[in-house]
């Protein structure tokens, strides 16, 4: 197996290529069979309506490991706050902590502004026009980079996503022998299947395919627009089992004054320590991994599931009970109801607060 992958290293990329798609000189046919279905079929999404890179960037930013369905709204939410670069460099922390709330990863939002601000001091307000001055920026690495210079400035520069990879892999892998491409592969094959002519369109055509046809699990190859030459037909050796999530449960108080029917009601939050490694300066509802003993019945409210990076937490939220002694759950503030939009919380805590009526 080595040695097969020394051969084909030493293989040009572009015979490489051809060779493995089985199109000959016709890599052409391909750009256009991808960009021919990405005209016709591709989402309508409202970061395909723009070629401003302040919303491309935001964009590619938010839906780094988070679902386009949870990204839309949030992405309108974000742009009515922070319409450019320089009023989002303008903000501080905890207004951009906030408007990213229920998003998660929230290291993404605190680089976002870094970003803003550098953008803003350095730049002008402007972003640079090439990938390689784009990289330069805090929290945009290779992949981001190239869609934004790509969709925004026409820079023909690949991109590689976990979708396009999966195209990638599926078109050139072989099923019999088990060969699969390295990183520097999959990016070198990419830059050659580039449209010069349409990179930016090509790149999310590619990014399309992944997302909707080339699916993880059961892809629709019927429906698939280069299915002729594909080598695998979908199918892909698996190199390592997939990652397992952890299980655990916690339990939540939800406590809240009505404000005597004045409008001024309060919930009380607790916020996490500045140094915390996970979401650090977040506000949400005082939580325990241990529940009230005894629990009364009537405290019960709800149960919801929740997932925080490789954690399933099952979230028993109780009603106006105290938890068990610990540093966090002795602490906490009344914070006004009108008051919670401008500040960061959780996105668990926004889920529990949204269903029971509060926000």
């Amino acid at each position: 197996m080595m040695m097969m992958m020394r051969v084909l290293d030493s293989i040009p990329v572009e015979t490489r290529c051809a060779a493995s798609l089985a199109i000959g000189k016709n890599v052409a046919a391909f750009r256009r069979a991808v960009l021919s279905w990405y005209d016709h079929h591709r989402r309508d999404l409202p970061w395909r309506q723009t070629r401003d890179p302040y919303r491309i960037w935001l964009s590619e930013i938010m839906l780094q490991q988070t679902r386009v369905a949870a990204v839309l709204e949030h992405y309108r939410v974000f742009l009515e706050r922070f319409p450019n670069v320089e009023v989002l460099a303008a903000a501080s922390e905890d207004a951009v902590l906030a408007a990213w709330s229920g998003l998660g990863y929230y290291r993404r939002a605190r680089m976002l502004h870094r970003c803003a601000r550098q953008v803003a001091r350095q730049h002008g307000g402007c972003f640079p026009q090439n990938s390689e001055a784009l990289l330069a920026l805090p929290g945009i690495g290779r992949y981001t980079a190239a869609a934004i210079a790509s969709i925004a400035f026409a820079e023909s520069v690949a991109v590689v996503d976990g979708n396009v990879e999966r195209v990638l892999q599926r078109l050139i892998g072989n099923k019999s022998i088990g060969i699969n491409l390295t990183t520097a592969q999959t990016w070198q094959h990419a830059q050659t299947f580039l449209s010069n002519s349409r990179p930016g369109d090509f790149n999310q055509g590619m990014m399309e395919l992944g997302a909707t046809v080339c699916v993880p699990r059961a892809p629709h190859c019927p429906m698939c627009p280069v299915r002729k030459w594909c080598v695998t037909r979908g199918e892909v050796p698996r190199t390592e089992p997939p990652s397992r999530q952890k299980k655990k449960q916690i339990w939540c108080v939800l406590e809240s004054r009505d404000g005597n029917g004045s409008g001024n009601g309060k919930v009380r939050l607790v916020q996490r320590p500045r140094q915390a490694s996970l979401m650090p300066g977040m506000w949400e509802l005082p939580q325990s991994s241990e529940p009230p003993r005894p629990l009364p019945a009537s405290a019960r409210w709800r149960t919801f599931r929740h997932s925080i990076t490789i954690t399933d937490y099952t979230v028993h939220v109780l009603r106006n009970t105290p938890l068990p002694d610990s540093p966090a759950a002795a602490k906490g503030t009344w914070i006004a109801i009108d008051r919670i939009p401008r500040i960061p919380i959780t996105g668990l805590t926004r889920k529990i607060l949204k269903a029971s009526g509060i926000i």
